[in-house]
C-alpha cells in the first residue's frame, strides 16, 4: 500500500508507463513528458539536491507558476524527506522574504526573470539561504540552472546507482512533507506543516470517491502554491492521469479546448465567468434563440431535480433533454473541450444557482470544503451524492462536529501536525481535540455540510441582529453587471456594501441609455448608474430578511488587487484591510443625511 509520497512517485512510475504522463505548451503547441522522462528528470533532481547538501528535514522554496518543472522540483524534494515551501508568484518581495526566512529554507528555486529580480531585491537578507536555483535555460550568474542540476544529478546516479531508492526508503508516513503558509486573511500567515501521511489520506480517498485513473486527461492551472490543486496533482499523478498544463488563468478557456480534460478543479470565480459569459451571450441574442434557450434550461433543471431526486424520468422528458442538448447544451459544453466528466469547485463558496445551472446543461461541479491546515478535503460533492447549496458530506475517515456557537470542528488522518514555531496558536487550533476551522456551519438532515461563513467575519448589527457576509455576496455574483462586493455593517444600524461592477457590461448599459462618461470615475459617480447597481442588488436579494439587505452602496473604480494588500493570493477578501482602505466612504453611507454614495479608489 502506497503510504508516503515517495511510495506514491516510485509506484505510478512503475505502474503507469505513458508517453504523455504531462503536457505543456511549448512554441503554441501542446508536447508530451513521458513517465520515463518523469521519472528520470525527478530522480537526477533528487540526487543533485543530495549532492548539494540538502539533507532529510531541510526545506526548499518554489516561486514559480505552474510547469512540469514545479511538480519534479516537488517530488525531488519530498522523495527523499525534505519539505517544499510553496510561495505564490503574485507575492511581494517582502511578503516573500517572510516566508523564507521564517520556514528555515536553505534553497530557494525561481522560474523566471521576474521572479528572480524579486528575490535578488532581498537577497542579501537570506542568510540561512545557501543555494539558488533557476528554471531558466540560459545560465545566470549565482543560479544554479535546471539543466545543470540534472547533470550534476546524473553523474551522481552514475556513481551511485542505489542512492535514490535508499533516500525514498527512509521517508516514513509520519515523516513531514510541506510547509504550506496560510494566505493570511487576518494576521500574519503561519506555515501549515503537513505530513506524507496527511496528504495521502486525502489523495486516495478523493481518487477512490471521483474513480480518477490513468485514461483521464486533467487540465492544471490553479497555482499548485495552493494546498487543493496540490493535493489533487499528487492524486493526478498517483492515478496515472495525463496532466496538462494550462498556461495562465487568463488562457485557460483556450487551453480546455486544446487539451479537452476529462477533469478540472477550479475557484468558483471561473465558474462565476463562464457563466456570465454564456448569459451575456443569450441575452443579446435575438429573440428566437433567447427562446430555446430559456426552454431548454426549464427542461434541463426539470430533468436534473427528478434525476437527483432518484425518480423515474418520464419518456417524454428524456426527449426534450436530448433535443435541449442537441440545440443548447452541446454547444456550450464544447467550448469545455467537450469530454469533461466532472469540475470540483472548491476555495470559496460556490453560488447555488450557478452549480444548479451547469448541472441542468449536462456539466457537473462537485463543491467541497476544506483548509491548508486539513491537507484539505474535509466534505465534498461527491458521485450520488450532491446536494445544491452544501458543501458535501465528509469524506470517508474524516470526523464532523459543530460546536456550540456554531464553528465547524474537525477530526482525522489528514489534519495538520501544526503551525510551524507556533505553539500557543496549535494548542489554540485544537483544543478540546478537535481542529478549529474558524467557519461557521451546519449538518442539514441528510448530513451535508452547509457553511454560513467564516467565524470572524459575521456581522452583528446595532440591533443585534446575526448577519452571514458570504451568502449576500455570492448571490450578488450572479449578476452580470457585479463583479465584486464586500458587505458592510458589523454594529451599524444596516447592511451597506462596496461593489466593484463589471465595466464591460457597464459601460455598453451607459452606452444604451446615452449617459455621457470619460472614463470609469464618470461611471460610478453617475447616480442613474448607482441606481441600476441597487436596483440588481434588490432583484437579487428579494429573498433576504429585512435586516439582510442591503441599504446602500457604493462603487469602486478599480477591483481588489494582491499588491495592496486587500486580497489573498487565493483571491480571499482582505475584509479588515478594505474596510481600512475605505473608512471615510463606508462611513458616508452611514451619515443620515447621505444617500446612495459612489467613489473611486
Amino acid at each position: 500500500m502506497v503510504e508516503t509520497l515517495a511510495q506514491l512517485f516510485l509506484n505510478t512510475v512503475r505502474s503507469y508507463i505513458k508517453d504523455d504522463l504531462m503536457l505543456y505548451k511549448k512554441e503554441g503547441q501542446y508536447v508530451p513528458i513521458s513517465t520515463a522522462e518523469f521519472e528520470k528528470k525527478v530522480v537526477h533532481l533528487a540526487l543533485a539536491l543530495n549532492k548539494l547538501g540538502f539533507n532529510k528535514g531541510d526545506k526548499l522554496i518554489i516561486l514559480s507558476e505552474n510547469r512540469p518543472e514545479w511538480v519534479m522540483t516537488d517530488f525531488a524534494v519530498i522523495c527523499q524527506g525534505g519539505l517544499t515551501v510553496p510561495i505564490y508568484t503574485s507575492l511581494t518581495a517582502p511578503q516573500a522574504e517572510y516566508i523564507i526566512e521564517d520556514s528555515d529554507a536553505s534553497i530557494v528555486v525561481v522560474s523566471n526573470k521576474e521572479q528572480r529580480e524579486k528575490i535578488q531585491s532581498i537577497r542579501e537578507n537570506l542568510k540561512k539561504v545557501r543555494h539558488f536555483i533557476t528554471l531558466e535555460q540560459e545560465p545566470v550568474p549565482g543560479y544554479l540552472n535546471f539543466a545543470e542540476l540534472l547533470e550534476i544529478g546524473r553523474q551522481v546516479e552514475a556513481e551511485r546507482p542505489g542512492l535514490f531508492e535508499e533516500l525514498t526508503s527512509r521517508v516514513n508516513p509520519e515523516d513531514e512533507a510541506s510547509l504550506i503558509y496560510t494566505s493570511g486573511t487576518t494576521g500574519v500567515p503561519k506555515g501549515v506543516i503537513l505530513t506524507h501521511h496527511n496528504f495521502v489520506s486525502n489523495v486516495r480517498t478523493c481518487v477512490s470517491m471521483f474513480d480518477i485513473s490513468y485514461r483521464d486527461t486533467v487540465l492544471s492551472f490553479l497555482p499548485l502554491s495552493h494546498v487543493l490543486e496540490r493535493m489533487v496533482m499528487f492524486a493526478y499523478i498517483y492515478a496515472g492521469a495525463t496532466v496538462g498544463f494550462a498556461e495562465s488563468v487568463e488562457t485557460v478557456a483556450q487551453n480546455l479546448l486544446e487539451v479537452r480534460p476529462h477533469i478540472m478543479v477550479s475557484v468558483p470565480r471561473v465558474f462565476e465567468k463562464i457563466y456570465a459569459r454564456v448569459m451575456d451571450s443569450i441575452l443579446s441574442s435575438s429573440p428566437l434563440k433567447r427562446k430555446i434557450f430559456f426552454w431548454a434550461q426549464r427542461v434541463g433543471r426539470k430533468y436534473s431535480q427528478k434525476e437527483l431526486a432518484g425518480e423515474k424520468i418520464p419518456f417524454g422528458l428524456k426527449l426534450k433533454r436530448s433535443l435541449a442538448h442537441k440545440l443548447v447544451f452541446s454547444k456550450i459544453i464544447e467550448k469545455t473541450g467537450g469530454r469533461v466528466r466532472f469540475f470540483i469547485s472548491g476555495g470559496a463558496p460556490l453560488s447555488k444557482d450557478i452549480a444548479e445551472f451547469f448541472y441542468s446543461i449536462g456539466l457537473v461541479i462537485y463543491e467541497g470544503y476544506g483548509l491548508t491546515e486539513t491537507s484539505p478535503v474535509l466534505a465534498v460533492n461527491r458521485p450520488g451524492a450532491i446536494k445544491f447549496g452544501t458543501v458535501g458530506k465528509p469524506i470517508p475517515e474524516v470526523e464532523i462536529k459543530i460546536a456550540p456557537d456554531g464553528e465547524i470542528l474537525a477530526r482525522g488522518p489528514n489534519v495538520m501536525k501544526g503551525y510551524y514555531k507556533k505553539e500557543a496558536e496549535t494548542r489554540e487550533a485544537f483544543e478540546g481535540g478537535w481542529f478549529h476551522t474558524g467557519d461557521i456551519g451546519y449538518l442539514d438532515e441528510d448530513g451535508f455540510l452547509v457553511i454560513t461563513d467564516r467565524k470572524k467575519d459575521l456581522i452583528v448589527t446595532s440591533g443585534g441582529k446575526n448577519v452571514a457576509p458570504q451568502p449576500i455576496e455570492n448571490l450578488l455574483k450572479t449578476s452580470p453587471y457585479i463583479s465584486t462586493v464586500v458587505v458592510i455593517g458589523d454594529k451599524r444600524k444596516f447592511i451597506s456594501a462596496l461593489v466593484v461592477p463589471n465595466f464591460e457590461k457597464l459601460e455598453e448599459l451607459a452606452r444604451s441609455k446615452g449617459i455621457q462618461f470619460a472614463d470609469r470615475k464618470d461611471l460610478i459617480n453617475n447616480q442613474e448608474i448607482v441606481d441600476f447597481i441597487q436596483s440588481e442588488i434588490d432583484r437579487a436579494t428579494t429573498g433576504l430578511a429585512s435586516y439582510e439587505k442591503i441599504k446602500k452602496i457604493a462603487l469602486l473604480e478599480r477591483d481588489f488587487e494582491i499588491e495592496k494588500g486587500e486580497i489573498t493570493p487565493t483571491l480571499k477578501v482582505r475584509r479588515a484591510a478594505v474596510e481600512n482602505r475605505y473608512r471615510e466612504l463606508i462611513e458616508n453611507l452611514y451619515r443620515e443625511e447621505s444617500s446612495a454614495s459612489s467613489a473611486d479608489s
